[in-house]
């Protein structure tokens, strides 16, 4: 199912990500797409935060370490690929090691290494500027819990 949704702060863009994460069940990957300062990370920090991780505020782009994990009711994987050169590079990670039941693993800039996700099932998050601080929030392959 595809969702389109219209954020008109940061503070709704963190809400949103919150209802997906208090809605996630385990074993989901989520690639997160859209350009610089699209709301990536702020949407991200709102799933951790609906997961239930204690340091959610403390959420960034893990765009040096490549990975941030964060524990809540799941295990939680941050995975940045903006600095990856390429897909084996994202595979080397040990990507089907984060990947079980009792974890969700979040993909940002995941339009980079999309082709390495095409053998699974994963929800897709397409974030584009509208205006200054809106933006439009595409959801493909959503499951129907999403939305319950």
């Amino acid at each position: 199912m595809d969702l389109e949704i219209t954020s008109k702060s940061p503070d709704e863009t963190i809400e949103l990500g919150r209802d997906i994460g208090s809605k996630l069940k385990g074993g989901e990957v989520i690639a997160v797409c859209g350009a610089l300062g699209s709301g990536k990370t702020l949407l991200i920090k709102g799933i951790t935060a609906g997961l239930g991780a204690d340091d959610y505020r403390e959420v960034t782009s893990p765009t040096f370490v490549i990975i941030n994990e964060y524990t809540g009711r799941l295990d939680i994987y941050h995975i940045d690929a903006y600095r990856l050169g390429s897909v084996a590079e994202f595979e080397m990670l040990g990507f089907d090691d984060l990947c079980y039941p009792n974890s969700v693993v979040l993909i940002e800039w995941a339009d980079k290494i999309e082709s390495a996700l095409q053998a699974i099932d994963y929800v897709r998050i397409e974030l584009s500027h509208i205006a200054e601080t809106e933006r439009r929030i595409h959801i493909k392959n959503a499951p129907e819990y999403f939305i319950a």
